[in-house]
């Protein structure tokens, strides 16, 4: 079986060097590579994904969650990827590195910088680069909408990206699992302390920076994993660096939602649109029943 074969992908590369695939990663597709996850990161890969349509000439990297100890590659990776073909991007799913002793807490950001990089030098993003990040994807995602820490040693990290088009995040932990920022009293440390460290080093509601592309936000109102807090910061910052955003927090939702969750208003996110702030060939979203829209609006924080 090829490497790219493993999740059904058209392409896979190693991000560094030339190694081979085995080893790299532990993968429990559960049967299906829609619903796989995949453990104990010591080699990242970069899988992608070609149109099912006519090519729109765009590429998005897609960073799936879980909480930067596994990843969630089929649901929140291998199906958005399937959707976004289906529209005419080219799709590209991450599988990083976690922060842990073996890697450090910047595992995670340098790994989703090189894909940037990879796919704008294999000349997939001819017509524009977008991301879309997911639970502690969307912090991922975020942090690359954000200053590259001057404490981070690493030579190879450019001081600046590839020109992003647009960004996605959905229900991440942006910046209440920081030091001094939690909105739970109390709250523990995370573990490993190279994950906390991540989080405290990485609060991009406060260091974004500018031209920060335009930006999508989606919550659930009552997520029981990630405060709503979140996305009021994340918005508000966006606004403060002049730039367009839309937030939308859906009243029931689950952590976690993604594309899979029929049932519940939510499972509607994906069709809605917004032609002021996105291409307009990009069809991702309308304003649905039980859903509470802000655009430019954001709640006092006490």
């Amino acid at each position: 079986m090829s490497s790219s074969n493993i999740l059904d992908a058209d392409y896979a590369w190693p991000l560094y060097g030339d190694e081979p695939i085995e080893g790299a990663f532990e993968l429990d597709t559960a049967n299906d590579v829609g619903e796989a996850v995949a453990k104990s990161v010591t080699r990242p890969w970069l899988f992608g994904f070609d149109p099912t349509k006519s090519s729109n000439g765009r590429a998005i990297l897609i960073l799936g969650g879980g909480g930067y100890v596994e990843l969630m590659v089929g649901r929140e990776g291998v199906q958005v990827a399937r959707w976004l073909v289906g529209q005419g991007f080219h799709a590209f799913v991450l599988i990083h590195r976690f922060p842990n002793k073996e890697t450090g807490s910047q595992a995670p950001v340098d790994d989703a910088r090189r894909a940037l990089e990879l796919i704008k030098e294999k000349k997939f993003a001819q017509g524009g680069l977008a991301i879309c990040g997911l639970s502690s994807g969307g912090h991922l995602g975020a942090s690359l909408l954000s200053e590259y820490p001057p404490s981070w040693n690493n030579p190879g990290a450019k001081s600046d990206l590839p020109k992003l088009d647009f960004a996605i995040i959905g229900y991440a932990p942006i910046s209440t699992n920081a030091k001094g920022r939690q909105i739970v009293q109390n709250k523990p440390a995370l573990e490993p302390p190279e994950k906390q460290m991540l989080y405290d080093t990485m609060q991009p509601d406060v260091q974004l920076k500018k031209p920060v592309p335009p930006t999508f936000i989606v919550y659930a109102g009552n997520d029981p994993v990630v405060p709503v807090t979140n996305a009021y910061r994340l918005a508000e910052g966006i606004t403060k660096a002049d730039a367009p955003v839309e937030l939308h927090i859906f009243s029931d939702a689950p952590h976690g939602f993604a594309l899979d969750t029929p049932g519940l208003p939510v499972s509607d996110w994906p069709s809605l649109d917004s032609p002021s702030v996105f291409p307009k060939d990009l069809v991702l979203w309308h304003c649905g029943i039980g859903v509470y829209v802000m655009k430019m609006l954001f709640r006092s924080e006490t």
